[in-house]
């Protein structure tokens, strides 16, 4: 599938042209409805405990939050309708590209919304990253400079065109944008080598630092409109010479555990509420023997040397060649083992019910896997009840 498609990826540009060089700093059966679900917790549990609320959830909904899925951002895919309906999906990805504005896209978001249990809060999310990665325009929606042209204005004018740029999302309904990149593209002289970052002028720089400046501008402006950003790709796409939704077998020879790529995630996710996502390249220096999305070493990472403690994301596992060895099934479950907390289905929402089914039933047969399907459940309802 063209790039242009593939949103949520490593790279969803349109057909217009990357910065100029010169430019400076640049189906299975479905589970049972939503009206079996479990029913709240008995209201005589002991005041001094607070109840979890995931053991409010039936185990076909817990799966459920596990899953992120595509929707056109001009249409309701009813694909994605019955994901939410039948397996309760717990967030939608409204991919490709819309010029009908805020109040066309509030109204595709309301479809979706409106099947979602009272209980089950839905994440609704965008790439609006900027440049030629902006899914949402028309009226309402501001035009977004390239990352690279962002990090010309100081901290806190970012910050403050963040947020009304999250302010827009907000009124089109959407809650979690998945950006900002906090990839380190390795220079300015080479950044054309970098096919999904540096290519697309994604990059907020070229040292942590500044990434982690910039980057974090972004993201807090997000916040203070009430969205949660997401930084990707973890451990880094800056230093890859081809992209992950295209090629099959994109290894970083680069990126180490105690890097800078690894590093400057730390402040970023320190200074408030965010998501990670993962990416699909193999990381040589650190697990080269599977893509990173589903390496315990490489989410581990995230969590023992970045201490991050909230909802990581896959890449899209849909449609992206990087992953394409695997069938979809295997997609979620090795993802989910490896302990990433929400599958991304953006691309191509027609696999989500393989998926899903997969998911259920390992979680059915294996107590350990039903343990990690807990956890990452856990994460992903906390998120939701803190959203910024």
């Amino acid at each position: 599938m063209a790039a242009s498609l593939l949103a949520g990826c490593a790279a969803s540009p349109t057909a217009s042209p990357a910065p100029p060089a010169s430019s400076p700093t640049a189906s299975a059966s479905p589970v049972a409805s939503p009206s079996a679900s479990a029913p709240p917790a008995s209201p005589s549990a002991s005041p001094s405990s607070t109840p979890d609320p995931v053991d409010a959830l039936s185990l076909e909904q817990r799966v459920g939050q596990l899953f992120m899925v595509g929707t056109p951002a001009t249409i309701a895919s009813p694909t994605t309708l019955a994901a939410v309906r039948d397996r309760y999906a717990g967030g939608i990805f409204l991919s490709g590209r819309s010029t009908g504005g805020v109040a066309a896209t509030a109204g595709v978001v309301s479809r979706f919304t409106s099947l979602a249990e009272r209980d089950l809060p839905l994440w609704v999310a965008t790439d609006q990253e900027g440049g030629e990665v902006q899914v949402l325009r028309g009226p309402g929606f501001g035009a977004m400079p390239y990352a690279i042209r962002q990090a010309d204005l100081p901290s806190d004018q970012l910050q403050e065109k963040a947020e009304a740029w999250g302010r827009e999302l907000a009124e089109a309904g959407v809650n979690l944008d998945l950006a900002p990149v906090a990839d380190i593209v390795t220079s300015k002289a080479t950044r054309f080598d970098n096919p999904p970052i540096g290519g697309y002028g994604r990059q907020y720089g070229y040292d942590a630092s500044t990434v982690a400046g910039k980057a974090g501008a972004f993201a807090e402006g997000m916040r203070d409109a009430g969205i949660l950003p997401t930084f990707k790709h973890f451990p880094g796409l800056g230093h890859v010479s081809a992209n992950t939704d295209t090629t099959a077998d994109v290894v970083d020879t680069t990126v180490t555990p105690d890097g800078p790529d690894v590093g400057v995630y730390r402040p970023l996710t320190e200074a408030g509420p965010s998501a990670v996502m993962v990416s699909s390249a193999i990381y040589d220096r650190i697990d080269g023997s599977t893509p990173a999305v589903f390496s315990p070493k490489v989410v581990g990472l995230l969590r023992s040397e970045v201490g991050f403690d909230g909802v990581v994301f896959s890449d899209d596992l849909s449609a992206a060649v990087a992953v394409s060895a695997w069938s979809p099934a295997d997609r979620a479950v090795q993802a989910i083992s490896a302990g990433v907390d929400v599958v991304l289905v953006s691309a191509d929402p027609s696999v989500f019910p393989a998926m899903y089914d997969a998911v259920l039933a390992k979680a059915t047969a294996d107590p350990q896997f039903a343990a990690q399907v807990d956890a990452a459940a856990a994460r992903v309802l906390a998120a939701k009840a803190d959203m910024p």
